[in-house]
């Protein structure tokens, strides 16, 4: 029998794979990332948006990158121990993204010196623990501009949720944003004291519209404001997600937040080994916010200065918290000719005028 040369390259080769001189080649792991969630993913809100940043970081790396999310998980020993064993199963990013975790976080990344750890909306770093937020307030601003320009009452509110500068920022804005064109515009606000509790902000919502308001806007995660604005037939907008579908006629239009514009290049920074240390604070002019899913109603005089004063704000032409500014006691909190610095609006603690009542202790 003739054996070809062929035949015995072959059986060669299979020789030493069996004998493990030539190794059989593996795919490489993927890398993996790890997300903990504050509230349910659901279809809305807070939450649901960084859901669709995780999405969005799987369809950039199809097959490079494996991730994890634990959802609805309250902020302090729990999360602590749910950040701790995704570090122990191997995530080599981990996404915390609620005010809450930050402590948590930082005290897990000690014992992880290897695994990079990010913090949303926090203020303390460390040198594997980043931080990142987006400028909500630029979407609140936006808000308010439309609800000075619809409102009929020039009554409006804001079912809140935890007294912290993020959250005053954001009403402090928008009510800015509705003076701006409406100098009469006022701004009723019920803490909650909650970032997801669907029942007190429906209550919430409701004693608002009781109390005279005609337009809504919200710092919570649920879609329960835009469910009872529509109910009650009066305008309110969706609040980090479109929200249009829980109340149509209701809803006027939204603050989205693009979480997967930050997340895809921070995973692909630390799959390359590039991820560098650096506070994030993105927003309209980097993709990260924007007011969109406008109401059909909306006159169109109303849209061109919506977009107007948009590109205005994105190129620096007209800066939120640019001075005078009073707080709602008349004194003077930013002169004429200054503007705020992100340093300063990060401990925002006092209402604007045209903001009712204090902000809580």
């Amino acid at each position: 029998m003739v054996i070809s040369r062929r035949t015995v390259l072959k059986q060669l080769t299979a020789a030493l794979v069996v004998s493990g001189v030539i190794g059989v080649a593996h795919a490489a792991e993927p890398f993996k990332v790890g997300f903990v969630y504050v509230g349910p993913v659901g279809d809305a809100g807070w939450t649901y948006a960084h859901d669709q940043g995780r999405q969005a970081v799987e369809k950039m790396f199809p097959g490079k990158v494996k991730t994890t999310f634990v959802e609805s998980v309250p902020e302090g020993a729990d999360a602590e121990r749910v950040i701790r064993k995704l570090a122990q199963d191997g995530n080599k990013v981990i996404f915390t993204t609620s005010f809450g975790y930050m402590n948590p976080t930082l005290k897990v990344a000690k014992q992880f010196p290897n695994t990079v750890f990010l913090h949303a909306t926090g203020f303390k770093s460390d040198k594997n623990v980043g931080t990142y937020d987006v400028r909500t307030y630029e979407g609140a601003y936006l808000a308010g501009y439309v609800a000075g320009l619809t409102s009929k009452t020039s009554k409006l509110g804001v079912v809140a949720s935890v007294p912290i500068p993020e959250v005053v920022r954001n009403i402090d804005a928008f009510t800015l944003g509705a003076r701006a064109n409406n100098p009469k515009a006022t701004v009723k606000v019920i803490w909650i004291n909650s970032w997801y509790d669907p029942a007190k902000e429906r209550q919430a919502a409701e004693t608002l519209i009781a109390q005279g308001v005609d337009t809504l806007m919200q710092n919570t995660d649920s879609a329960a404001v835009v469910q009872t604005a529509q109910e009650k037939k009066v305008k309110a907008f969706g609040w980090d997600s479109d929200m249009t579908k829980f109340g149509a006629d209701a809803h006027l239009a939204a603050s989205q937040i693009n979480w997967g514009v930050y997340y895809t290049k921070a995973v692909k920074a630390a799959m390359d080994g590039n991820w560098k240390n650096e506070p994030i604070w993105w927003g309209l002019k980097e993709g990260m916010i924007d007011l969109g899913a406008l109401n059909k109603s909306l006159p169109e005089d109303v849209k061109k200065k919506l977009a107007a004063r948009r590109a205005d704000i994105i190129s620096g032409k007209a800066p939120i918290f640019a001075g005078p500014i009073k707080d709602n006691t008349g004194a003077v909190k930013v002169a004429a000719g200054k503007t705020l610095s992100d340093g300063d609006m990060h401990g925002i603690t006092w209402y604007v005028e045209g903001v009712e009542g204090t902000v809580p202790k």
